[in-house]
């Protein structure tokens, strides 16, 4: 943008930050590779060259979709990908995280 002539860049994003990995069917990468899992808004402004960034809020998400707001306590829609918190245990990412992955049954060539 600034090679175009653009004094200033002010990056406006319709969604929170995508902090967190989708387990469900959006094709996301790692959550190491995500820049807001990572990174704060102020880091993430400089890593993309622009003077400003800004996301929609959980809430303002929420709204935009016309609920009055996100219900922590059983939310309306998955918002995993923006808040963490996944409507199932994900036993296999735990397993990987904590290294006690079962172990295969068998050793070896099966004959």
């Amino acid at each position: 943008m600034r090679d175009a002539g653009a004094k200033e860049v002010h990056f406006r994003v319709a969604s929170p930050p995508t902090s967190h990995s989708c387990f469900y069917g959006v094709d996301t990468p790692e959550r190491h590779k995500l820049l807001a899992a990572r990174m704060d808004i102020q880091e993430m402004t400089k890593f993309i060259v622009a003077d400003s960034l800004g996301f929609v809020s959980i809430d303002g998400l929420y709204r935009a979709v016309g609920e009055p707001s996100r219900n922590a306590a059983c939310p309306q829609h998955c918002d995993a990908c923006f808040t963490g918190e996944y409507p199932t245990s994900l036993t296999d990412l735990a397993e990987r995280e904590t290294d006690t992955a079962q172990l295969p049954l068998t050793v070896g060539e099966v004959v």
